[in-house]
């Protein structure tokens, strides 16, 4: 069995009881990064071993992985933050566990953009979530087709970023469109801010700006 656990994207409460049993009881935890897993581990008292597995390594082990999912030994997936899949490591190793016969079971919980989209005020009944957009090629083709969507569409932005993604934003979706930005969710300083893409700009130039970056824009 794989189990895909989500973990805190801030706040250490929102760890679910069923996430921290199943972290104890697996035989190996596949971690994003072991050192800021290792701290998650020791703070709920788990001494399951841990094992890397990140963007940079799995085309590499998932093979390896897979065949000991498929003698019998059970493991479970966990990113840095969020659950693993969602814009970070994980797709492949589920896909590969399907087609190999290997059961694999996600656990609800902790998502960035959800807690953003539906604080934002922004229609959610019909979305697109997008990610991170690329840094360069493919970019603005893809700023040209979300901002022509008509229904509300999310990316993941970095905070060194933000500025640029925004005017990038007004100059494709226009100044005025209504848009989001949600930074530090779940933590001390949360911040969900609604306004047009041009105020959004004036807000945020105006101070440091820190922390993961959701934001959601309007549909046109």
């Amino acid at each position: 069995m794989l189990y895909i656990v989500p973990t805190p994207i801030g706040n250490l409460e929102d760890m679910t009881l069923r996430a921290i049993r199943v972290l104890k009881e697996v035989s190996v935890v596949l971690a994003e990064d072991t050192r800021t897993s290792k701290r998650l581990l020791d703070h709920f008292e788990i001494k399951t071993p841990l094992r890397a597995f990140h963007a940079h390594n799995e085309h590499a082990v998932v093979e390896r992985v897979v065949d000991e999912l498929a003698s019998g030994v059970d493991m479970a997936l966990v990113s840095d933050a969020g659950t693993p899949g969602i814009s970070d490591p994980g797709f492949l190793l589920s896909r590969a566990c399907r087609r190999k016969g290997v059961r694999v079971e996600c656990l609800p919980g902790a998502t960035a953009f959800v807690p953003a989209l539906v604080a934002s005020g922004l229609p959610c009944d019909t979305f697109h979530f997008e990610g991170f957009l690329p840094h360069k090629k493919g970019r603005q083709t893809r700023l040209k087709y979300l901002s022509a969507l008509p229904h509300t569409f999310v990316l993941y932005e970095s905070p060194f970023r933000l500025i640029k993604c925004l005017e990038e934003l007004k100059e494709h979706c226009g100044p005025e469109r209504e848009a989001c930005v949600a930074r530090e969710l779940s933590k001390k300083f949360e911040e969900v801010k609604t306004a047009s893409i041009a105020d959004l700009i004036t807000h945020f130039s105006s101070k440091e700006v820190k922390g993961e970056i959701v934001v959601v824009v309007a549909g046109a």
